[in-house]
């Protein structure tokens, strides 16, 4: 399932937003790409996120800025002490170097960021952490709001299916009158080819042909899986897994019908079948 979500946050003289993007996959994905610095927090993702997500490729970005100027200026005295006594060697001992020329030197002056302390560190990814939820609770809905319409789309198929087995089953070919017609003519074209056919042996014969020729065990299995996909689809919750199991099956069905049919009718009612059981398939690979 798709979707995307963004949360915005700010403490501590920082500002940072949550950007989560998920897509269709068989399985779980997860990546992270945060601010450096902030890697602390990508086991608390990789945490929260199957807890929402059992299904789909899904991207987190974590943007951080400073908000406020939290900067401050160290001197390299290493460096200065180095100048200084460079300078009085070569300028000689009555020659004092001037200061604006040596913090003028690169290096010599420093501008470095505060360090965030133990507990305000703890504080800041706390924060953070919270709106990463924020983030996965949009996302939720959003994703949500998307199931909602492909159950919808996914009960039409399955109505296009039902109303495809019930086709198949009205076909005239599946009437009894109609397979005992077909059997007596199989049955006295196996005499005139094989005339000394005795009648246990016919019996056997006419036993296989009747099954072979019988469809509706396939039928009802269809209808079984109708139902029960229905009866998924009415649950919700992660069904992903299971409605592509259930697509192996109708199509199974859909195939053994197709190789028992001998009647024209009967089998481009099982070709559509199979069409319609795989639009159901791809859309089933949608959900979570």
């Amino acid at each position: 399932m798709t979707g995307f979500a963004r949360a915005e946050g700010r403490d501590q003289g920082h500002a940072w937003t949550f950007e989560i993007k998920s897509v269709n996959s068989r399985n779980l994905d997860l990546r992270c790409r945060l601010a450096p610095g902030f890697d602390a927090l990508e086991p608390i993702a990789r945490a929260a996120i199957p807890q929402r997500v059992r299904r789909g490729s899904v991207n987190v970005a974590l943007a951080v800025t400073r908000t406020a100027a939290a900067n401050q200026i160290r001197i390299n005295r290493d460096l200065l002490d180095q100048l200084i006594a460079l300078s009085m060697e070569l300028g000689g001992a009555t020659e004092k170097p001037r200061l604006d020329a040596l913090l003028a030197v690169r290096g010599v002056v420093e501008t470095v960021e505060d360090a965030d302390g133990g507990e305000d560190r703890e504080r800041l990814e706390a924060a953070m952490a919270a709106t990463l939820q924020q983030a996965l609770d949009h996302l939720s809905t959003v994703r949500l709001a998307e199931g909602a319409r492909l159950v919808h789309v996914l009960n039409q198929h399955l109505d296009e299916i039902a109303r495809l087995t019930d086709q198949a089953s009205a076909c005239a070919s599946l009437q009894p009158e109609a397979l005992r017609q077909k059997l007596r003519g199989q049955v006295v074209a196996l005499l005139e080819a094989i005339p000394s056919l005795t009648e246990e042996r016919l019996a056997q014969e006419a036993a296989l042909l009747i099954t072979r020729a019988d469809v509706r065990e396939e039928l009802d299995r269809l209808r079984a899986h109708i139902a029960a996909a229905r009866d998924m689809l009415a649950k919700g919750g992660a069904i992903g897994r299971q409605l592509d199991f259930l697509c192996q099956e109708f199509n199974r069905e859909a195939n053994t019908l197709c190789s028992k049919s001998s009647d024209v009718e009967l089998t481009r009612t099982g070709l559509a079948l199979k069409a319609a059981i795989e639009q159901l398939r791809e859309q089933a690979q949608n959900i979570e």
